[in-house]
């Protein structure tokens, strides 16, 4: 997500929307070509629209997420906060919900997303290393 922890948390929403968003949308189609290759479809249209929906709707959730976390910074007047990212990450998740039908998606989504968005943003707070020690 490179650019995204650049600005201050709560300001220039809509360029944490696009940022996450796009995020999103390569994870979905990543996901999607991963989809293909194991379960082939039987035309190249069933295809197409196979990564066309899991690119949109992955798409859509990055986006929510910046967008409702930038928003959540800005009403609560604290933008370093991980509930912030908690709140963003469930609504993810209802959307996830929301698209799939399904009640227990979505709250299963929203703890999930959430919980994991918040320990992101805690770990970002508190220096931890998830990938190895970092490179000067």
């Amino acid at each position: 997500m490179s650019g995204y922890w650049d600005t201050p948390e709560g300001t220039d929403c809509p360029r944490k929307a696009w940022l996450a968003g796009r995020l999103g949308a390569a994870l979905g189609l990543i996901g999607s070509v991963y989809n293909i290759v194991l379960y082939p479809p039987d035309t190249t249209m069933e295809s197409f629209k196979k990564a066309t929906t899991a690119t949109v709707t992955m798409a859509t959730l990055g986006a929510v997420f910046g967008a409702t976390t930038c928003i959540s910074a800005q009403i609560r007047e604290a933008p370093d906060d991980p509930l912030n990212y908690l709140i963003g990450g469930c609504a993810s998740g209802v959307v996830l919900g929301a698209r799939a039908h399904s009640f227990a998606t979505g709250t299963t989504a929203c703890v999930g997303f959430g919980v994991v968005a918040a320990l992101i943003k805690i770990g970002k707070l508190e220096g931890w290393e998830f990938l190895g020690p970092r490179q000067s």
